[in-house]
């Protein structure tokens, strides 16, 4: 972990958030998000190089302007030890985690016919299991504190099925339904609990579908791209700001009475 900014001001002045996934794609653009709002940030992920070349971005594209500290540890989401060294690590260097945004994620293809055990428990560990040990960690100060925000980055995928990719439909439905449970258990304690469903976003994960849709069909990367889009009203791909705005709103201190919710953000996909 490096800090690299001093403290700034706005409505999350004062707190701490932490972003699993934070390296790239929709993680970096929801610190940033969150920076902008005054939060402390720290990035959490699997690789220091990564996080620490995004911290770096974060800082500079801040520069000039009365910044928030933005810092990085590394994690493996789907180990329980390893959550709770990083939260430590996280909570020492700038307070209890006020904010948590599970957003480290993983999507694998394939028929269900040939969804393997090794599969199937991958989506588990990373989109469930990885959100479950973060929250258990973070939770306690979140108690104590009696204020908290979790946010839990599901995918339109746990509102609807979509074909060929069963475990990981089943993994981010799990996560909607521990979103929804922990809302009610938490209701009074001064805790939201909410997820956000992003339709098809221009991440690494549609990249990866762009290129299986070119290499099983022939089509052109224009044509795999327009199908992802095809579902979306809007036809276009989500971006990873769009997504990040509706996070940051559920963060905020006027998002009090918003819990227990799952926001498609989707170009009116899923209504």
């Amino acid at each position: 972990m490096n800090s690299l900014t001093s403290a700034g001001a706005g409505p999350l002045h004062g707190k701490h958030a932490l972003v699993t996934g934070g390296g790239r794609g929709i993680g970096s653009a929801i610190a940033l998000a969150l920076l902008l709002q005054g939060a402390r940030v720290t990035l959490a992920g699997r690789t220091a190089a990564v996080l620490e070349q995004t911290a770096h971005e974060l800082a500079s594209a801040l520069a000039g302007a009365t910044a928030p500290a933005v810092d990085y540890v590394t994690v493996d989401v789907t180990s329980r030890d390893s959550v709770d060294q990083a939260m430590a690590e996280a909570a020492r260097r700038h307070g209890r985690i006020d904010i948590l945004v599970n957003n480290a994620g993983q999507a694998a293809s394939a028929p269900f016919a040939r969804t393997g055990s090794d599969i199937w428990r991958q989506m588990m560990a990373v989109n469930l299991d990885g959100s479950y040990h973060c929250i258990q960690a973070a939770l306690p100060g979140m108690l104590a504190a009696g204020w908290g925000r979790i946010v839990n980055v599901a995918s339109t995928a746990g509102l609807t099925g979509y074909a060929y990719v069963s475990a990981y439909c089943a993994a981010k439905h799990g996560v909607i339904g521990l979103t929804r449970a922990l809302a009610l258990e938490l209701a009074t304690k001064g805790i939201t609990v909410n997820a956000v469903c992003p339709g098809y976003t221009e991440t690494d994960i549609v990249k990866d579908a762009v290129a299986n849709i070119m290499a099983k069909t022939g089509r052109s990367e224009e044509q795999a791209r327009a199908e992802l889009a095809a579902g979306n009203p809007q036809k276009q791909l989500v971006q990873p700001e769009q997504v990040a705005d509706a996070v940051a709103w559920l963060c905020q201190p006027g998002a009090s009475a918003m819990t227990g919710q799952s926001l498609a953000v989707a170009g009116g996909e899923i209504m």
